[in-house]
């Protein structure tokens, strides 16, 4: 029998956008295959009736869901789907112990579990499930469409390919035997650090101060963490960010193995000014089948796609059409 961790949540609307009152939310959990039980933000359309087509949201990598997944779970939830929006196992409200550590396996475990719980729900059609995974939670769902196939459609918004990022750092600036290697024991060095020390050194969010000189990346999850537009107090990228040592998974690994085996609908959505892009396109060359869609926001930078960014440009009339179309 499954054991349910007691979670503390919070009461209070503590999200970065507001409250719509085109929907009901409220507070739910579920577990996973680990153990772990997850939190999440269940938003559902006022006055529906009868079995929804439902939506599991989560992301960016560090964020938690009060941030950009919660306001993508309401949008879809106000134009008629069912919609939660999950933090990740060790993260946010929801349990798992060590803190701030994750694993590729739990990650994708954590977006097959939203599904179990989706399937269950009296007012879900379990025929009509998708998922949106937004920055690193892109490529995690992604990957979560390779092996789920109750999964009907998959959306993936500025999505990293976190695998790629350990194994061949940004930009692929890093991609060499010998840059691997430094990685490696730079790695395992804070390994034994912490089994020392007893804890797991936190590797710091988003920098703070701002430096003169950060790269334009840097400055753009800076405008978005580090400020009232996204700030929150349990969000890892906006304070102490995730374990050091949390990427030892990532290095061992290799996402979209079988990402061409994808037979469900994908739509990819990307900022054509973000300095990730090219994550997308390139996942997006390994897609077969006329149901796969990359779309490209003009001028759009990689944050733009967590909140709209000052044009709004999240493409919400495209997802809904997406999801309409797939989840029928």
């Amino acid at each position: 029998m499954m054991k349910t961790e007691e979670l503390k949540l919070v009461k209070e609307w503590d999200k970065t956008f507001p409250k719509s009152e085109k929907v009901d939310h409220r507070k739910v959990t579920f577990i996973n295959h680990f153990g772990i039980t997850l939190a999440a933000d269940m938003y559902t359309p006022k006055n529906a009736e009868g079995k929804l087509p439902a939506i599991a949201v989560s992301g960016p990598f560090g964020a938690c869901k009060e941030q950009a997944s919660g306001l993508y779970a309401q949008t879809m939830a106000e134009r008629g789907f069912l919609a939660i929006a999950f933090d990740p196992s060790f993260t946010g409200e929801s349990g798992g112990y060590p803190r701030a550590m994750h694993s590729p396996d739990i990650d994708v475990e954590d977006f097959q579990a939203a599904v179990d719980f989706l399937s269950v729900q009296d007012n879900v059609d379990p025929e009509r499930i998708g998922i949106i995974g937004i920055c690193g939670w892109g490529g995690m769902a992604l990957q979560t469409a390779c092996i789920d196939t109750r999964i009907k459609a998959t959306v993936t918004s500025t999505m990293y390919d976190m695998s790629r990022i350990a194994g061949n750092g940004y930009f692929d600036s890093a991609d060499s035997k010998e840059d691997r290697i430094a990685a490696r024991k730079a790695i395992n060095a804070q390994r034994t650090e912490d089994y020392r020390n007893g804890n797991y050194a936190l590797a710091g969010g988003v920098v703070d101060p701002l430096p003169a000189d950060a790269p334009f990346f840097v400055k753009d999850y800076y405008d978005y963490y580090k400020t009232p537009r996204g700030y929150h107090a349990r969000s890892l990228n906006s304070n102490g960010g995730w374990a050091v040592t949390a990427g030892t998974s990532l290095s061992n690994t290799r996402l979209f193995t079988y990402a061409g085996e994808i037979e469900n609908a994908v739509l990819m959505i990307h900022g054509e000014k973000a300095h990730s892009c090219y994550m997308s396109r390139d996942a997006f060359k390994l897609l077969k089948g006329d149901n796969k869609e990359l779309l490209i926001i003009p001028d759009a930078v990689h944050t733009d796609l967590y909140d709209g960014g000052e044009k709004k440009v999240i493409p919400f009339d495209k997802m809904e059409s997406f999801f309409r179309e797939y989840l029928k």
